[in-house]
C-alpha cells in the first residue's frame, strides 16, 4: 500500500467514494470541503475519509424507534416522546464529584430529536424573534452548513429560540435522561466505548461539528441523535456542583440562582471521558462559543 502515500491518490479515493454513493456529493458538499482542506494542509488520510463516512448509516437503520413522535409546527423540528418514570442520574462510584448517582422521578416530556441547526436557527432569526450570532460564525448564513448545530450561540439566545418555538431548553434531569434512559448506561448507545460510526468525537479525526441528523446508530434509547459528542448543549439549569447532593427527587430543576449555566454532551474534539453522558459542564450564559449549541425540550400535555 505504499502508493497511499501520494496524497494526489487520496483525491482519487475521494470522488471514486462520492461517485458510487448517490446524491452525497450534492448533499454533503461541507465534507467535500473538508476533505479537500485536509488535502490542502497535508493532513488528509484514509482514516479520516473512512471515519467521515462512518458516520452515515448506508443501509443500516438505527437501532432505535421512537415511542412517539412529532413535528414542530413553529422550526420543523422533530421530537420525541420520554415517558414518565423514574431513572439514574449521574454516575455510579462517582463520590467526590459533581455528579454521583441518584434516583430521579421526571414528569413525561417531548426532545428535540436533533440539536438546532443553523436552518432552523434562520427561521427565527428571519421573523425577528432571535438575534445574529457572533461575527466570527461563518457558518449559520451559509447554505452548505444548513444541517449542521447553530453553534456561538449565548445561553440567552438559546433559551429565546426555545421560547420562540413554543418550548424551553431541557432541564438537566430532562437532558440525561433523554441521553442514557433508565439502565444507568455511560454513551447514549451504552456502554460500548465510543467509535467513529457512533459519535463525532476526538477519535472521529473531523475536527469540528458536522450534521445534526448524523450518526444514527449511536441514536439514545429515546431516538435522540447526537447527545454525545458533536456540539455541547446549553442547559436551562444554573450550575452548582454540589446540587446533586440536596436536588429533588421529582423533577429537578437546578438551583434557583448561579452565576453559569450547565451544559452536557461534550463536543467533537473531546476524547471518550469527556462525552459521557454524565459529564457536567458550566460556563458563563452571555459567552458564544465555538462548540456551544442546544436543542430544545418541551412538557407533555396532562390528559383529560
Amino acid at each position: 500500500m505504499a502508493f497511499l502515500k501520494n496524497r494526489k491518490i487520496y483525491i482519487v479515493i475521494l470522488f471514486a467514494v462520492f461517485i458510487s454513493i448517490a446524491g452525497i456529493s450534492i448533499l454533503h458538499l461541507d465534507i467535500i470541503l473538508r476533505f479537500v482542506h485536509s488535502y490542502q494542509n497535508g493532513t488528509l488520510t484514509v482514516d479520516k475519509i473512512r471515519f467521515d463516512l462512518a458516520s452515515f448509516d448506508f443501509g443500516r437503520r438505527s437501532p432505535v424507534t421512537p415511542i412517539d413522535e412529532k413535528i414542530s409546527t413553529a422550526d420543523d423540528m422533530a421530537q420525541v416522546y420520554v415517558p414518565a418514570g423514574e431513572f439514574l442520574m449521574g454516575r455510579k462510584n462517582s463520590i467526590g464529584t459533581s455528579s454521583p448517582q441518584h434516583a430521579v422521578y421526571l414528569n413525561a416530556f417531548w426532545m428535540d430529536r436533533v440539536e438546532v441547526s443553523n436552518a432552523m436557527y434562520l427561521k427565527c432569526l428571519n421573523v425577528g424573534n432571535c438575534t445574529p450570532l457572533a461575527s466570527n460564525n461563518i457558518y449559520y448564513q451559509n447554505w452548505i452548513y444548513r444541517d449542521h448545530p447553530v453553534i456561538y450561540v449565548t445561553w440567552h439566545q438559546a433559551q429565546a429560540y426555545c421560547e420562540w418555538a413554543g418550548r424551553h431548553l431541557p432541564t438537566e434531569a430532562q437532558w440525561e435522561k433523554s441521553a442514557r434512559g433508565t439502565d444507568g448506561r455511560l454513551y447514549p448507545w451504552g456502554d460500548e466505548p465510543p467509535n467513529p460510526s457512533l459519535v463525532n468525537y476526538g477519535g472521529s479525526m473531523i475536527n469540528e461539528a458536522v450534521s445534526v441528523y448524523r450518526y444514527p446508530l449511536g441514536a439514545s434509547p429515546y431516538g435522540v441523535l447526537n447527545m454525545s459528542g458533536n456540539a455541547r448543549e446549553w442547559i436551562m439549569d444554573w450550575f452548582d456542583p454540589e446540587y446533586y447532593k440536596s436536588s429533588p427527587a421529582k423533577n429537578p430543576i437546578g438551583p434557583e440562582t448561579g452565576i453559569e449555566k450547565s451544559l452536557r454532551s461534550g463536543s467533537y474534539n473531546e476524547d471518550g471521558r469527556e462525552i459521557l453522558v454524565t459529564k457536567r459542564y458550566n460556563h458563563d450564559p452571555s459567552s458564544a462559543g465555538l462548540s456551544r449549541g442546544f436543542r430544545c425540550a418541551e412538557e407533555d400535555a396532562p390528559t383529560n
